[in-house]
C-alpha cells in the first residue's frame, strides 16, 4: 500500500534519493548537469535543503537514465531502484534444458532454493526423479551428447534430496501418460515389458515410502491441459519448452502458475490417496 506524502516530504525524499544515486555512481553534480542538459546551478538548486519545488518530468526522467535508476524510485513511487528493463531481466530468465547442455546443477539449485516450500511439478513424461536406471538408460540412449549415467546420477540426487528435504512435493500427470507407458504405446513404443513392470513397481515403492510428503494426481487431458511446469514454492515458476526453460520470479506470474497447478489438482480424475491402487491396476495391464 502506497503512503501518501506531502509536497514537502516528497521533495525531501526525491533529494535524498537523487543524492544517494549520485554518490553510488560517483558522478559529480556537474557531470549530472551535463547528462541531463541543464546548468550545474539547476542541479544545486534541486538538491538544496528545504527546496519544495519538484523538477519537471523531463529532468526527472533524464536524471533517472543518467544514474541508472527508475524515475518512480526517485519520486518515491516504488522502493525498487532498478529500471524497468533491469526488473524484467531479474524476474524472467531463459536457460537451455538439461537434455541439451547438462544443466542438472541449475535444476538442483532451484530445488535447494525452494527448501521448505511445496514444490509443484507437471512432468513432460514420467518424472525423471522417479524413473528406474533401466528406464533412464532406454530413454537417454539415443542422445549422443549425454550419457545415460548422467541422467541416472541426476535423478538419484534429486530423489535423495527429497528424502532429506522438508519440502512437500506434488506432481500432476496426465492420466493417458501412465496408461500409454503401461501398454508400451506412443512415446514408450518399443520399451520392454520387464522394464515397464519394474518401473511401475518402483513407482509404487517410492510413492508408498514418501506419501504424504509426495503426492501425485492424475488428470484427464481431454478435459484439462497443462504444459510441463514446476513451481518452486513462492520463489519461482519454470515452464519447460523442450530445449529451454523459461523461469519467472515475479510474484504475480508465480501465483498465476500456482493457481493453474492447483486447478489441475482440483480437476484430477485420480486423487493422491488412490494412486497406489491405480499403479497396481496398471501392473496387471502390463501382464
Amino acid at each position: 500500500m502506497m503512503i501518501e506524502l506531502s509536497k514537502r516530504d516528497r521533495a525531501a525524499l526525491f533529494r535524498d534519493r537523487l543524492t544517494a544515486a549520485l554518490m553510488s555512481t560517483g558522478k559529480s553534480r556537474a557531470a549530472l548537469a551535463r547528462a541531463i542538459g541543464v546548468d550545474r546551478s539547476t542541479v544545486t538548486q534541486i538538491l538544496a535543503s528545504g527546496e519544495t519545488r519538484m523538477p519537471g518530468g523531463h529532468v526527472v526522467a533524464a536524471a533517472a537514465q543518467a544514474l541508472d535508476v527508475s524515475a518512480d524510485w526517485l519520486l518515491g513511487l516504488t522502493d525498487r531502484p532498478e529500471q524497468a528493463g533491469a526488473l524484467l531481466e531479474s524476474s524472467l530468465s531463459i536457460s537451455e534444458t538439461g537434455r541439451a547442455t547438462g544443466l542438472d546443477d541449475q535444476i538442483f539449485a532451484w530445488h535447494r532454493e525452494a527448501e521448505g516450500y511445496k514444490i509443484r511439478h507437471v512432468p513432460a513424461t514420467l518424472p525423471d526423479m522417479l524413473k528406474t536406471d533401466a528406464m533412464l538408460q532406454w530413454e537417454y540412449a539415443p542422445l549422443t551428447h549425454r550419457r545415460p549415467t548422467e541422467a541416472i546420477d541426476a535423478a538419484a540426487a534429486r530423489l535423495d534430496w527429497m528424502s532429506l528435504s522438508e519440502s512437500d512435493y506434488e506432481m500432476a500427470l496426465a492420466l493417458h501418460e501412465l496408461e500409454s507407458f503401461a501398454r508400451g504405446e506412443a512415446y514408450y513404443a518399443g520399451l520392454d515389458a520387464d522394464i515397464r513392470m519394474a518401473q511401475l513397481d518402483w513407482l509404487l515403492e517410492v510413492y508408498e515410502r514418501f506419501y504424504p510428503s509426495l503426492r501425485m494426481f492424475l488428470f484427464d487431458a481431454r478435459r484439462v491441459y497443462s504444459s510441463p511446469v514446476t513451481v518452486f514454492g513462492p520463489k519461482m515458476a519454470v515452464i519447460y519448452m523442450g530445449r529451454h526453460y523459461i523461469a519467472f520470479r515475479d510474484r504475480d506470474r508465480v501465483r498465476t502458475i500456482t493457481r493453474h497447478f492447483d486447478w489441475l489438482v482440483r480437476e484430477a480424475s485420480i486423487s493422491a490417496r488412490d494412486i497406489p491402487g491405480h499403479l497396481r491396476s496398471l501392473r496387471d495391464a502390463v501382464r
